[in-house]
């Protein structure tokens, strides 16, 4: 056990995470506390968590991933906070860094971490997945989550360190998988972008996605991860031209509403 001064929680919001919790969880035994915050799991994953050690608190609404993240802080006591998704491991050697890095009395408040992320079995180290840098370790009160409901990011104004070693990212284990997601993804994507009165078009959206995919594969050589590079450049372009067509219709709702005539009271 560390002493008080460099405690530390590690934090992780679920949703039906059995499958990936156990092998993230287990990479955090060094932590003082770990938190899962669970926003009305159906499968085991609550008991799962408290089997394995977990401090469990349920919210079953979602506010969306940012907000979900800063209810998860909230419950932290430690003087430190590790955030991971369920789906990321800490390496031990990871965890080594970690554990040294917050002892030190010249300790920045906030670091940064290489994320190496799988697709359908393939670590990919090209087409902007790598590093993929994320802060995820910070000092408690120096930092918050943004409110976006996807692709949230963390706030501070505290210098930012960087970390060695990798956090592994276990993203996307099968085409299903990549299609549940891009699904997923491109829909909160679209209305994450409407809510900051963002538009969209036919042509955008279609510029928007070949501009992906040439960027991914070429420019982030991407082709250098083989054949899978291609296919994850094709996902990168697809799911880009999928927020972009659903931002679009969610465009053209909002014109048709806006144009729609007043209706005139009529008196019987």
């Amino acid at each position: 056990m560390q002493p008080s001064d460099v405690s530390i929680s590690a934090i992780i919001i679920t949703h039906n995470e059995s499958e990936n919790l156990a092998d993230c969880m287990r990479g955090l035994d060094w932590c003082n506390e770990i938190i899962v915050l669970d926003s009305g799991s159906t499968d085991d994953t609550q008991e799962l968590a408290r089997r394995l050690g977990a401090r469990v608190v349920v919210r079953a609404d979602w506010p969306g991933f940012g907000p979900q993240k800063n209810r998860a802080l909230d419950c932290v006591q430690s003087t430190w906070v590790l955030s991971i998704d369920a789906d990321e491991r800490v390496t031990p050697e990871l965890a080594v860094e970690i554990r040294a890095i917050i002892t030190r009395p010249d300790a920045a408040n906030a670091y940064s971490l290489p994320r190496l992320s799988s697709y359908c079995g393939q670590f990919m180290r090209h087409g902007g997945w790598y590093p993929d840098r994320v802060v995820r370790l910070f000092r408690r009160g120096t930092a918050r989550f943004s409110d976006d409901i996807v692709h949230e990011s963390l706030h501070t104004t505290s210098r930012v360190g960087k970390l060695r070693h990798d956090l592994i990212h276990i993203s996307y284990r099968s085409l299903d998988d990549v299609l549940g997601k891009m699904n997923r993804y491109s829909t909160a994507g679209a209305h994450k972008a409407a809510a900051k009165g963002r538009t969209a078009s036919l042509l955008s959206a279609w510029l928007h996605s070949r501009w992906a995919f040439l960027r991914a594969y070429v420019l982030r050589l991407g082709f250098l991860d083989g054949r899978l590079g291609f296919v994850l450049a094709c996902t990168i372009a697809h799911e880009t031209w999928y927020r972009h067509l659903k931002l679009w219709q969610l465009t053209r709702a909002k014109l048709r509403t806006v144009d729609l005539p007043a209706q005139s009271e009529t008196l019987d």
